[in-house]
């Protein structure tokens, strides 16, 4: 494993804006508004030639205890147990608080290497600002300005002292590891799922809604296999979504979806599906990923409301009828292992590989059981078709007049497929191409011999007319 380093603060001191600094990323979440990281966010840091270090971001630690700060502190106090090497991070604009004050205290009982990093000097008198800094006790303390990258190499270069001599490997994107992205729309239990599966409170998790602000990846091994977890933020409908830092956690979300191989899709049991769960729902279908959907907090429910609730599903998802639908309950652990055999049905569906030979076996059969209809007057023709793609599996078929195909023969095609293949919890897409004329737009241009011919038979033709 690689040397950790933790960046601890009080709010809004520019702690995630360091971290994408050091780690040349855009992964953690930024804003001006205070208290935006509430989970601890980890990268890497390959800036150091050979001696790469893992970072997380923590949470601003506010001094309170109590609802989502206090989970917050403890999420903080996390990253500080298991950290090498700790930078303290103070705003040199606000100078020295006397919540930095307690903060350090807490620090320096860890025991842990400790830096003090004085973030926001950009515009400021340099020497002046660490003057106030002083009353610390700390011996060198580092001028940064994180968003103008302003002494980063200095700060890089004390941690390289600080860090363990011994460096056990690097850490890189494991190709084994199954991406898992769970979605879903506020407090469906995300999170809940999230810690159940690790066996931890490894993210925050609230009766609050919209407590996960950012996408936090986790790796988990399981059985034999690898994964890794991405907790993302709760989409809501685009017209509730007003607050700045909430459109960032719905980007965010989305791009946690597109970087997924499998997206988990939560629903809430109790309130069965709503106009939020049909909105993240779009946002899965149009990723093209595969999914499963699951129902949390399934074991709350009496019979006759899961026999209603069942009813709303068949009703409401009919559309998505080829997405496997499992029952599960994060708060107890039920269900988990039907749920892991659907994404791994899933995940294999959307990464299967096609012959070109047996894709154009399964075009013939198709038209032979239903051609395509004819639209005014002509049918298209679909000569040929072979593989364009996994996750989605997507083929592309050549012919022509393709462009007259209805949508409800594309639909029969992706059913036929889908059924032939046996493919589950994933779309299927097709790319329908036109042959193009080769001499469209070109002119014949006649030889001498040709014209020869053209004049005589133009005489010939005048003759018989006389």
């Amino acid at each position: 494993m690689l040397p950790l380093v933790a960046l601890v603060g009080r709010p809004n001191v520019g702690k995630s804006t360091l971290f994408n600094a050091l780690t040349r990323t855009r992964d953690a979440l930024v804003h001006d508004e205070p208290g935006v990281t509430r989970d601890r966010h980890y990268g890497v840091c390959r800036l150091l030639e050979g001696r790469p270090f893992a970072l997380v971001d923590t949470g601003g630690l506010s001094g309170d205890e109590a609802g989502l700060a206090g989970l917050t502190a403890q999420q903080a106090r996390a990253g500080v147990d298991e950290a090498d090497v700790v930078v303290f991070v103070v705003d040199a604009r606000e100078g020295a608080a006397p919540l930095d004050a307690s903060i350090l205290a807490w620090l320096r009982k860890s025991a842990k290497p400790l830096l003090l990093a004085v973030n926001k000097t950009d515009g400021l008198d340099v020497q002046a600002a660490l003057a106030d800094f002083a009353r610390f006790g700390i011996a060198a303390p580092l001028a940064v300005s994180s968003a103008h990258q302003r002494g980063i190499p200095e700060l890089l270069a004390a941690i390289a002292a600080l860090l363990p001599e011994e460096v056990a490997g690097d850490v890189a994107i494991d190709p084994e590891r199954l991406r898992l992205a769970i979605v879903g729309r506020p407090n469906v239990g995300k999170s809940t799922l999230v810690n159940r599966l690790l066996g931890e409170e490894r993210v925050i998790a609230s009766e609050v809604p919209g407590t996960t602000r950012d996408s936090i990846r986790v790796d988990l091994d399981r059985d034999g296999r690898k994964y890794q977890l991405i907790d993302t933020a709760g989409i809501r409908r685009r017209g509730k979504v007003e607050d700045a830092i909430e459109k960032f956690s719905v980007i965010k979300t989305l791009q946690a979806i597109d970087a997924a191989q499998v997206v988990l899709l939560l629903l809430d049991a109790s309130e069965g599906v709503t106009e939020q769960d049909a909105t993240v729902l779009g946002h899965v279908l149009d990723s093209g990923r595969a999914f499963v959907i699951a129902t949390n907090k399934w074991d709350g429910l009496t019979t006759y409301q899961r026999e209603q609730c069942e009813a709303m599903l068949a009703r409401k998802l009919g559309f998505v009828d080829w997405a496997e639908k499992v029952r599960i309950s994060a708060k107890h652990g039920s269900g988990l292992r039907e749920l892991f055999k659907a994404i791994h049905r899933a995940h294999a569906s959307a990464m299967r590989t096609f012959g070109t030979s047996e894709v154009n076996r399964a075009i013939e059969i198709a038209i032979e059981a239903f051609p395509p209809p004819a639209v005014r007057g002509h049918a298209a023709k679909m000569r040929y078709a072979h593989p364009g793609g996994e996750n989605p599996p997507t083929f592309i078929v050549h012919g022509t007049r393709l462009k007259s195909l209805p949508e409800s023969y594309k639909r029969y095609l992706e059913n036929f497929f889908r059924k032939r293949f046996k493919l589950v919890g994933t779309p299927v897409r097709f790319e329908f191409r036109e042959g193009v004329n080769p001499y469209e737009g070109k002119k014949n241009t006649l030889t001498e011999g040709q014209k020869r011919s053209r004049q005589r038979m133009i005489r010939n033709a005048k003759k018989r007319e006389k």
